[in-house]
């Protein structure tokens, strides 16, 4: 189980059912609950913004508020 600050591009993974406490109420009304596939799709020039694909929709999420989304890598 990672953190989906720590993908690479292209990869992807399945959002596991313990999500951290501290999770921002606004990272799960953009989609991003238990079960949803998250796939990694760019990287912003600074590193700062993270680009992903969570379960169809395209977003936006600072590094910062992403280490708080634990998933599962798929092969």
């Amino acid at each position: 189980m990672i953190s989906i600050d720590r993908l690479r591009i292209g990869q992807k993974g399945v959002i596991v059912e313990e999500l951290d406490a501290h999770i921002p109420v606004k990272l799960m009304e953009i989609g991003c609950l238990p079960g949803n596939e998250v796939e990694l799709i760019q990287i912003a020039p600074l590193n700062d913004p993270l680009y992903f694909l969570v379960d169809g929709s395209r977003i936006a999420i600072r590094r910062e508020m992403a280490k708080y989304v634990k998933i599962d890598l798929k092969s």
